[in-house]
């Protein structure tokens, strides 16, 4: 008798770990995915004003996550300034979300490359936690009403045709 209640004890406990697991515990976010929402942030520029992203609302989003001590991220800069370039004044906005800790090291990678699109910081990368990006470089396009429509792991070729014209068709859907 002694037995069956030792057995049925563990068994109430084992169901009450499981279930504090399952209910108690915190769970992590969903997936961010193509067609899910972008989490929304706001962060502060390099040397500006903090940047939300649901104040672009109505506008194609690029957003980069990189790093000043990232040689991909380096390589993939160049073809950004020149895609922020040849979409200025359009309904484009690029942000690149540096997760390096200090500022000084970004100002110099900043002023090194020669670029002009807003750099946001993220040193904490809570920013870069919701949306689940741990490698770099990573980027997310994002369409007028905050949808995620791609993520791209690894430097990109930003001002290659298949970007442009990608950008470009989700700029034309109004």
């Amino acid at each position: 008798m002694s037995n069956r209640l030792g057995t049925l004890a563990l068994v109430l406990v084992l169901v009450a770990g499981a279930l504090w697991v399952v209910f108690g515990s915190e769970r992590p976010a969903g997936p961010v995915g193509e067609g899910h929402p972008a989490p929304d942030f706001t962060l502060p520029q390099l040397d500006g004003d903090a940047v939300s992203l649901s104040s672009l609302r109505g506008r194609v989003v690029l957003v980069n996550f990189w790093a000043s001590w990232c040689k991909p991220c380096e390589d993939e800069m160049p073809a950004m300034e020149r895609l922020h370039a040849k979409l200025a004044g359009s309904d484009f906005e690029l942000l690149a979300v540096s997760v390096d800790e200090g500022d000084d090291e970004v100002r110099a990678f900043r002023d090194r490359l020669g670029l002009h699109f807003p750099i946001l910081r993220d040193a904490n990368k809570s920013v870069a936690d919701s949306y689940q990006t741990y490698r770099f470089p990573e980027s997310w396009l994002i369409d007028r009403n905050g949808i995620v429509v791609a993520r791209y792991i690894g430097p990109r070729d930003w001002d290659g045709t298949v970007y442009l014209e990608r950008i470009r068709k989700l700029i034309a859907a109004k």
